[in-house]
């Protein structure tokens, strides 16, 4: 993050070279507007239905190189509104897994991980915007997952989460990290490992200071999605038992939104349904939470018509959630086996 200027921007002259020797490209000369022949091309496009993705997607990553170069010199003559609509383009491209490959070997990657790191010289609707396009990319994408991991992802955008002060850019960080990792098993593991790992999800609840809705919500579902995973074990859990008790003390209570409260419920359901570790959620927390759900279910059932409708799958969570409290016991600590011809661990050497 503190690298000289220019490397700062080598992505983006590795961009352009590996555009410059594939098919398509237009010099770097043309700005972000859309051309007359562009206008023409779309609206044949409406009229037949045609559209080659391949070349419509090296079009727009080659008008996002030229957008970063000039962004890297302080241009004024972007056409924000339709570069924003290029990237939304571009995102409904690389959702099919094809075409998300096909844009890795474009150097794709290292170029939307260098552009969101420049905070000072980006627009924060662009980053946004990127972000959005990395997560698309790599979500249930092995192939993807594993090159990001290779160039350091979960360590550049954890950095930028901790210094970035946009709530909007700190949730699509979240959500990126969380589609580079989910269903991966080894970068699930890797994630887990970094020093950062609790606490970006900590400060990702809101556990430092109250956080929008958008950050919570991408923030509780990834903890779901990291710690209840197929791949998740005792050791996962407890790494981050302090964010799970945290969401059954603060994201239960009525000043939440029903989502939010409605998504605890769910993953705490499942934590306990597991359990590969169960402490978090048993005493001293367990009365309180306890006593608490009790008169949420009492309030929600005196709830009449639509209200009471609307409520009726938190009642169910609930109602799922006491009653699995309530048979729940401690973890139970497991002792290593002994082969014959071994000490026992109290007369280990030390």
């Amino acid at each position: 993050m503190s690298s000289a200027p220019d490397e700062q921007w080598a992505w983006l002259g590795l961009l352009k070279w590996s555009l410059s020797y594939s098919d398509g490209t237009k010099p770097s000369s043309e700005s972000v507007a859309m051309s007359e022949e562009d206008k023409k091309f779309l609206e044949e496009v409406m009229k037949n239905g045609i559209l080659d993705e391949n070349e419509r997607m090296k079009y727009i990553i080659e008008q996002m190189a030229i957008a970063m170069e000039g962004f890297k010199h302080g241009s004024m003559d972007i056409n924000m509104d339709e570069l924003e609509d290029l990237l939304l383009e571009l995102r409904d491209i690389v959702e099919k897994i094809d075409y998300a490959r096909a844009f890795c070997s474009l150097k794709g990657l290292p170029f939307l991980l260098g552009s969101v790191q420049q905070n000072e010289k980006v627009p924060t609707s662009i980053r946004n915007a990127l972000l959005g396009i990395l997560a698309t990319l790599c979500q249930n994408n092995p192939p993807v997952q594993m090159e990001l991991l290779d160039l350091g992802s979960i360590r550049i955008l954890s950095e930028i989460f901790f210094i970035e002060t946009e709530q909007s850019v700190k949730a699509k960080i979240v959500q990126a990290i969380s589609a580079n990792i989910r269903n991966h098993a080894t970068a699930e593991s890797v994630y887990c490992e970094t020093e950062q790992a609790k606490e970006l999800v900590a400060q990702g609840l809101g556990v430092g200071g109250e956080v929008s809705e958008q950050l919570k919500k991408r923030t509780l579902f990834f903890l779901w999605a990291l710690t209840t995973s197929d791949t998740s074990d005792r050791s996962r859990v407890r790494k981050f038992e302090a964010c799970i008790g945290f969401v059954a003390d603060n994201f239960l209570k009525d000043t939440n939104s029903a989502e939010i409260r409605e998504m605890s419920l769910q993953f705490l359901n499942r934590v306990l349904e597991q359990k590969n570790s169960v402490n978090a959620l048993l005493d001293p927390r367990k009365s309180d939470v306890v006593a608490l759900g009790i008169d949420r279910v009492s309030t929600l059932r005196g709830l009449d018509g639509d209200e009471r409708e609307y409520a009726s799958v938190e009642v169910e969570q609930w109602e799922t959630f006491l009653l699995q409290l309530s048979r729940m016991k401690p973890d139970a600590e497991t002792t290593p086996l002994i082969t014959a011809g071994q000490p026992s661990p109290s007369v280990l050497p030390q």
